[in-house]
């Protein structure tokens, strides 16, 4: 289908196609990629790589949906490489090492996911791969770009700059990839897409692959793919059946109180913790931290190395806690994550999925709490027709941290008060009246201030008129003085 078309998409479906192997070593893979796969410890291919290697292996375009956490990065990743490997060769000419693939990701983290995957199941060939996103130096990515790359990972702003640096050149790519195609439209990378797949031949193998498909993926699927296969392997936004969803009522106040109790009740080490804005994730993490609990922040306002850091540090279990905005619902590839708190319920309820996919990956079981006020109502009806399931609130009773004090009545304080009378004294008195200070004994003080009934001019005014100044005329009236505390200047002598 031709990029301008108009008609409708109608892909056929994966079902028709013959029943795929359920386990790797039985696709027509180089063993240099079986090795790598074997290596990593995938012996099985989850559904979503059984039903797309294949067709991605056969060249055709794939539109493929799967809940997240499925595989979905070694579905398409695996094959391209299987694909690129006519074109290995050992030369260290960068001319020999064109952009042959493009993988497009949403977030920084998702394309470092992405990138640290396809570098794991290249290791035993001689197909290179980079990562470029925004946040940090463009000098090591240009330094990687000119070396020559087969597959490369980006971002999509951060790749316009190296385009327009003419620090890569795209006309030998075959292959592209919208990873998580639905966020990048969500955030406005639309416009981005646009160009970007402006500057690629016409004639490529392109693959879109997301946890969702919303109606304006369908129309970019469209205009960009050439008869897609839509691959499917479970209902689209259907969350995973090994992840045990709970809904929790709660106040603003007792949210924290309660993830801190579940956490010691099942004895849980890690969780990733979600909130909707970056301000609160940040008090958030800073309340843990008080808390006792190792704790990292990872929002937008943080910079690309701090971002890092703080999953590398999650990753190596060294942080408890981390939390995050949903710049960390998608990408997280974190092996045996136990649990995941949703502090704020998402504005959008495709995030909600997102959130939840990070724990219950491949297979394990995970926990899925999210804490609900009353003004969440609305969020929770949108989450509950994604998911098509009746959502219940549990209520959820809080230990008390406190102790809690009895109030003493008057009469208790008087019981106790005489207890600890001693015998041998007199009462005390029942009341002590306050101590009034004695009146001055000079009655001047408390006279109030009387002027002079004499009118008397001061004594420097007598003294001028005692002496008047010889030379003025009795019809000129001299200025008048006044007192002064500083600097005041001595009348000049009269003139005898």
């Amino acid at each position: 289908m031709s990029e301008n078309a108009s008609l409708p998409v109608v892909p056929a479906t994966a079902d028709a196609e013959p029943a795929p192997p359920a386990r790797f070593d039985t696709l027509p893979l180089d063993p240099k990629l079986l090795r790598a796969v074997a290596d990593s410890g995938y012996l099985t291919m989850t559904p979503i790589q059984a039903k797309a290697i294949p067709i991605v292996l056969q060249g055709r375009d794939v539109m493929g949906a799967a809940q997240t956490g499925t595989g979905k990065t070694a579905a398409f990743s695996i094959p391209l490489l299987q694909r690129m490997l006519k074109h290995e060769n050992p030369s260290v000419s960068p001319a020999r090492h064109p952009v042959r693939a493009l993988v497009l990701a949403p977030t920084r983290e998702l394309a470092d996911q992405v990138a640290d995957n396809v570098k794991k199941y290249a290791k035993h060939t001689q197909l290179r791969s980079v990562v470029v996103f925004g946040g940090v130096d463009m000098k090591p990515q240009t330094a990687a770009l000119k070396a020559g790359v087969e597959v490369l990972i980006a971002t999509p702003g951060r790749l316009l700059d190296h385009i327009e640096a003419k620090n890569c050149v795209l006309n030998q790519v075959e292959y592209v990839v919208l990873d998580e195609a639905d966020r990048m439209l969500d955030i406005g990378f639309l416009p981005d897409l646009q160009r970007i797949l402006s500057f690629l031949p016409k004639a490529r193998q392109t693959l879109l692959f997301s946890a969702t498909f919303s109606p304006e993926i369908k129309r970019l699927a469209q205009s960009y793919l050439q008869d897609p296969i839509l691959v499917e392997t479970a209902r689209p936004n259907q969350t995973a059946s090994t992840v045990e969803q709970r809904f929790i009522s709660a106040t603003d106040d007792d949210k924290r109180a309660i993830i801190k109790q579940i956490l010691k009740e099942r004895s849980i080490r890690q969780a990733i913790v979600f909130g909707n804005s970056k301000l609160g994730v940040a008090r958030l993490a800073r309340s843990f931290e008080r808390d006792g609990l190792r704790t990292a922040a990872l929002h937008g306002d943080k910079s690309q190395d701090e971002r890092l850091k703080s999953l590398d540090a999650f990753k190596r279990g060294e942080v408890d806690l981390l939390v995050a905005t949903d710049v960390a619902a998608r990408g997280l590839d974190i092996s045996n994550l136990p649990a995941v708190f949703n502090f704020d319920v998402p504005f959008n309820a495709e995030d909600y999925v997102h959130r939840i996919g990070r724990t219950g990956r491949a297979g394990a079981s995970g926990l899925a709490v999210t804490l609900v006020t009353k003004s969440d109502a609305r969020l929770v009806a949108d989450i509950e027709k994604l998911i098509k399931r009746t959502i219940e609130l549990d209520v959820y009773e809080l230990e008390s941290e406190r102790p809690r004090f009895e109030r003493r009545t008057r009469e208790d304080a008087s019981e106790r008060s005489e207890r600890y009378e001693r015998p041998d004294r007199p009462p005390r008195a029942a009341s002590l009246s306050p101590r009034v200070p004695a009146p001055p004994a000079d009655p001047f003080f408390n006279k109030p201030y009387e002027a002079s009934a004499r009118d008397e001019p001061p004594a420097w005014e007598k003294a001028k008129a005692a002496s008047p100044v010889k030379g003025l005329s009795s019809y000129i009236k001299p200025k008048r003085q006044v007192a002064a505390l500083f600097g005041a200047k001595k009348p000049a002598p009269a003139e005898g």
